[in-house]
Parts: C-alpha cells; sequence; structure tokens
C-alpha cells in the first residue's frame, strides 16, 4: 500500500494525505450522533500527541530539509529558513486576529466564528500538507515521514471538528446539521494541499522558504492552541508526557525510515 501510494505524483499524494487529514475532521464532527460531550482526557491527550508530533515534524521534515535545500541552491540558510518560519506564524496571528475581530456574545455568532475560525486555521495546515508532499521530489524528505506529519495534522483535527459540532447541538441545533457544519470546516484542506503542492512544483527555489513557512505555521498552532487546550485539563503533568511520546514516535519515524 505504501509503495503504490509512494509511486503517485506528489500532488496527488498531497490530496490523498489531505483528504486524510479531512477525515479526522468528519470523524470528530460525527461525534454529535453519539454524545453530548466527549471525555476530556481522552481528546486532552488526543491533542497532546498531535503537539509532539507536529513539533518533530516541525523541525525533522520541514526545517532542516528546508537549511539542506536553501544550502544546496547557493541561499542564506539561517536567513531564509527565518524568514519563511517568521511569516508562517505571522499568517496564523493574522487569522486568529481577523477571524476574532467580530465575536461577538451571541451564541449563534459565537458559533460561526468559532467555526468561520477552525476553517481559517485549516487552509495553511493543509498548505502545510501540500508543500511537504510538494517537496518530495527534490528529495531531503521521505513519504513516511510526510504521511506522518499529515497524520498529526489529521489527530488535532479530530478535536476541532467536534468542538463545532458538540457545541452547534447543545445550542438547539439538529445533529444533521451540527454534524454538516462541523465536517465543512476541513474541506478547504484537500484544496489547499493541492494548491501548495503545485505551487512548490512550479518554483524550486521557494521551496526553502516554503517548508520554513510551514514550519512557522504548525508551530504556531502547536503553541497558541493545541498545548494551551491539553494544559487546561487537571492533569496536565500527564498531558505533557503525551506530548513526549507524540515527539518520539514522530522522531523515531522519521530518522529510522529517513
Amino acid at each position: 500500500m505504501l509503495n503504490y501510494f509512494e509511486s503517485l505524483n506528489p500532488v496527488m499524494q498531497a490530496f490523498l494525505a489531505t483528504l486524510m487529514t479531512y477525515s479526522f475532521t468528519i470523524a470528530g464532527s460525527a461525534l454529535v450522533f453519539f454524545f453530548k460531550k466527549v471525555n476530556r482526557n481522552v481528546m486532552d491527550a488526543l491533542l497532546g500527541v498531535a503537539g509532539g508530533v507536529m513539533i518533530a515534524a516541525s523541525f525533522f521534515s520541514l526545517i532542516a530539509p528546508a537549511i539542506d535545500r536553501a544550502e544546496s541552491l547557493g541561499q542564506i540558510p539561517w536567513l531564509i529558513v527565518s524568514v519563511g518560519f517568521f511569516l508562517g506564524g505571522v499568517l496564523l496571528f493574522i487569522t486568529d486576529k481577523v477571524s476574532s475581530r467580530v465575536l461577538k456574545n451571541s451564541t449563534d455568532k459565537k458559533n460561526f466564528m468559532l467555526m468561520l475560525s477552525i476553517t481559517m486555521h485549516n487552509i495553511p495546515e493543509g498548505m502545510v500538507v501540500g508543500l511537504t508532499f510538494g517537496s518530495l521530489i527534490y528529495g531531503g524528505i521521505t513519504a513516511s515521514s510526510a504521511l506522518m506529519l499529515a497524520l498529526g495534522i489529521g489527530i488535532q483535527n479530530f478535536p476541532e471538528g467536534s468542538s463545532i459540532s458538540l457545541p452547534l447541538r447543545r445550542s438547539g441545533m439538529s445533529r444533521k446539521k451540527a454534524f454538516f457544519l462541523g465536517q465543512i470546516s476541513g474541506i478547504v484542506e484537500p484544496i489547499a494541499g493541492v494548491l501548495g503542492a503545485l505551487l512548490v512544483l512550479q518554483i524550486e527555489w521557494i521551496l526553502p522558504i516554503s517548508l520554513a513557512f510551514a514550519a512557522g505555521a504548525m508551530i504556531y498552532v502547536v503553541v497558541e492552541e493545541i498545548i494551551p487546550e491539553s494544559q487546561t485539563n487537571k492533569r496536565k503533568d500527564l498531558m505533557a508526557f503525551f506530548t513526549l511520546i507524540g515527539f518520539i514516535i514522530m522522531m523515531i519515524l522519521d530518522v529510522a525510515l529517513g
């Protein structure tokens, strides 16, 4: 199965990988059919693992290859990677501010802005996956490590889907409508993933800065959302260990299979 996947065009790989991340959003949203609440410890543990995976992926699958590629292209590695990394964080910062600017106290508006905010976050997350798979053609990154990066993003999409559908259900919306609005927030990821892959394939010199950009976006999400959310758990020390476990899993797979 993995051999077949590796034989595919990078754009198709990016599309399939982002369909996988989108499927996690669908699964999270589908919890509305079974629960009004989800066990908090399980959700926070999943977030912890996802945060660890994404931190490790940011270095091993994005920043390190970006430095190597910048050197091979005759660029200034520290400058290119620093600029790209910072811009990735800036993009997520802007989306945060834009999505929260019109947030009011109304329940309907809160629900809408929650969905809008997560949808906007999913765009750069989809691009992260697309940029990574698009860069496979240049070497330095393996399909397995790119898949693990996508898996980390997918895992953190699971609670995002439920964080939309469950509040909508609690506010009185039907289960079907709450599910639809929850899962639709993730549909932008396959679109952004394909665009990201196409961009890197067409313009090789932007590969280092685009990989660093993706890393900056991921680290911003981890620091601003994933880890703080998991640390609201009463057993924050245990949740920290789940983050370490996620990092170790990604590091082993990337180093061993890379």
